[in-house]
């Protein structure tokens, strides 16, 4: 278990640093800057049970009502053809990040090390452009610390050797997260033998969020608040049945 939820330490020794002047919390960091942190959802093993989404929101002490990462279900089709697809969404983690360049104080920067666009709390004053900017709808304005908002893969964690919580905590193995510059880890070899797709690739903000097998005729039109015209079920809007009321109401 411990092999699982750890990353090889020994490839990059970490040292601890603070963040800026502003006194953000220290950080470990890896000695040697050659890590290039991705992550692999595959959707065909993903079943929507969101256990990657309480972990991150438990990890991340996220405010009620508000994610850094969730799970979009949606049914596609008709009776008798009806297909389930669960759409995995979160910081893409882009390598050309919009919400970097629209930041007017440097609040949030990509990472040299690593590559990880991360949020710099003490900088920002929650203009919003950053959430504005992000063509993946993944950033939110976060009620309790008043600034902007995401996931950032889990920062303290991968800075320490160990996986994302939402990795962790994945019942189904959909998710793979690990370092695209070592030939060797699981992701690269992942990449190179499975057909894989980024989201909005015609964007050119080269995502290091990679999906296998996500349905194609949704690219293009992921935000949270797109409705598809053949959805049924969006797992913050539960329908009930006809037949609810009458079972509250005990009869």
């Amino acid at each position: 278990m411990a092999e699982k939820n750890t990353l090889d330490r020994e490839k990059a020794p970490i040292h601890r640093v603070a963040d800026d002047a502003k006194g953000e919390p220290e950080r470990a960091v890896p000695a040697q800057t050659t890590r290039k942190w991705a992550m692999l959802v595959d959707q065909r093993r993903c079943i929507g049970c969101h256990s990657c989404t309480v972990a991150c929101k438990s990890e991340n002490n996220v405010p009620l009502g508000y994610w850094r990462s969730w799970v979009k279900g949606i049914q596609k089709g008709a009776f008798p053809h009806v297909g389930n697809l669960y759409l995995r969404r979160l910081c893409n983690q882009c390598e050309t990040p919009p919400c970097v360049q629209v930041c007017p104080v440097q609040a949030t920067v990509r990472r040299e090390e690593d590559g990880v666009v991360v949020m710099y709390y003490g900088k920002c004053i929650g203009c919003g452009m950053c959430i504005a900017a992000c063509p993946y709808d993944a950033r939110f304005f976060n009620p309790i610390r008043n600034t902007a908002d995401k996931c950032d893969f889990c920062l303290s964690r991968i800075d320490n050797g160990l996986k994302p919580a939402c990795v962790e905590a994945c019942t189904s193995g959909a998710l793979i997260f690990g370092d695209l510059a070592d030939p060797s880890s699981e992701i690269s070899q992942k990449l190179a033998t499975t057909p894989t797709c980024v989201l909005k690739p015609e964007l050119g903000t080269k995502p290091k969020v990679y999906y296998v097998q996500a349905d194609y005729t949704l690219q293009g039109r992921i935000h949270f608040s797109d409705r598809f015209e053949d959805e049924i079920l969006d797992y913050r809007q539960h329908i009930p049945s006809p037949g609810a009321d009458y079972w509250k109401k005990g009869e």
